[in-house]
């Protein structure tokens, strides 16, 4: 039988070496394999062959709801406790701390006391939602939406993607390496990592959970604008020669088209309990630190003190809270809690959205980072005019609001 192309054991037309039929054999080995949930049935003409239906049994059916009724009793049971909040830290700070109400130590305390848990809620709701949705949007998939589209339409839809795609600093020079060696033009790469950290998912839920919908439209607006355009702008200069030499000759995994797909709404809520396991046990640190930084500020800072330094009426408030903002290291879940103080003390909006902007889209760690992958003349141009559009935005805001 060597050499004659057929397998060793196949004697003749539907036989076996032994003489006996295949299809028993075959119907025999797929019973002996049968899958959970699974039955044996006969189509419904006659002349069709018989095969697996994969048929959900109600067993089936019970287990696949059951993450979802947990999701929703936790649901009800955050804001059980959410909307409490208030009314617990001011009986924590006077009444069983006993701290005199209207003093400096009593309003940081009671600041803290019902900043921490309510960031620490919303934050641990939106990073459960950033684990599902990182679930349909992985890395793969977004480099093929990406690929092969013209640049400005990819430097929207960069910018887009940017906002549903959590992707943090420490993910910059994989990200930029994956794009730029599947066609992704440069222009497009940098409006998606502009977008990704600056227009940050946790940040926009908090500032709609703590400044209402117009402070958070505003912040998802300018932030996209900034990406679009300045990936626009260095698209055009034609920059690709100050990128370092070896990320063009990296080569790229093939992508698993499909793979997202396949997933369950069980597996994506356990993809969501890891992410804020992981992510939240990360941040807590800078969350408690910048709120504490909140607290003191909205406790013991003089309002007109704040307001002469970050207000409408200095001038350079706008450029020192870009400067203040670059070297400093923290994430939105931080710096939120400090935004909300300084507003609360008399600082300029559009100040303020600079300076956030500065801390989490243009940070001095990042621009580090991507060194690793950019010449010197490449970070100098991007962060020139990413700071150019935090610059406009700052004084647009003051004038206009």
């Amino acid at each position: 039988m060597k050499g004659s192309g057929r397998h060793p054991w196949l004697v003749g037309p539907g036989v076996c070496e032994q003489g006996k039929p295949i299809k028993p054999v075959m119907e025999q080995a797929a019973r002996s394999h049968r899958a959970p949930g699974a039955e044996m049935i006969a189509d419904e003409h006659p002349s069709a062959s018989r095969g697996w239906s994969t048929k959900t049994t109600p067993r089936v059916r019970r287990a696949r709801l059951v993450p979802v009724l947990l999701v929703v009793i936790a649901a009800a049971g955050w804001w059980a406790v959410y909307r409490n909040l208030e009314s617990l830290a001011q009986w924590v700070t006077y009444d069983l701390f006993s701290i005199a109400a209207g003093s400096h130590v009593g309003s940081a305390v009671e600041f803290f006391i019902y900043e921490a848990p309510k960031v620490l809620m919303l934050l641990t709701v939106v990073v459960f939602g950033v684990g599902i949705v990182r679930s349909c949007f992985t890395p793969e998939r977004t480099r093929r939406l990406l690929a092969g589209r013209r640049e400005t339409v990819g430097n929207v839809l960069g910018a887009l993607l940017g906002v549903v795609t959590p992707f943090c600093s420490c993910s910059a020079v994989p990200l930029f390496i994956g794009f730029v060696t599947t066609g992704v033009p440069l222009g497009v790469t940098f409006s998606f990592l502009i977008s990704a950290p600056m227009v940050n998912e946790v940040a926009l839920v908090l500032l709609l959970g703590l400044f209402g919908w117009k402070v958070a439209a505003l912040y998802l607006g300018t932030g996209l604008l900034i990406a679009m355009t300045a990936g626009w702008v260095i698209g055009r200069l034609k920059l690709e020669r100050w990128v370092e030499a070896w990320v063009y000759q990296t080569p790229v995994g093939a992508a698993q088209p499909g793979g997202e797909a396949s997933l369950t709404w069980g597996d994506r809520v356990r993809l969501g309990r890891e992410a804020v396991k992981d992510i939240v046990g990360k941040v807590w640190p800078y969350l408690f630190g910048g709120i504490a930084v909140g607290a003191g500020i909205h406790g013991y800072v003089p309002q007109d003190f704040m307001a002469s330094i970050m207000g409408k009426g200095a001038w350079w408030s706008v450029p020192l809270a870009v400067l203040i903002g670059v070297p400093m290291y923290s994430n939105a879940a931080g710096i939120i809690p400090i935004v909300q103080a300084l507003l609360g003390k008399g600082a300029a909006l559009g100040t303020v959205l600079a300076f956030m902007m500065s801390v989490i889209g243009l940070s001095l760690p990042e621009m580090i980072i991507l060194r690793k992958v950019l010449k010197a003349p490449l970070i100098a141009t991007f962060a020139g005019v990413v700071g150019l559009g935090i610059l406009v935005v700052g004084y647009v805001f003051n004038i206009v609001l």
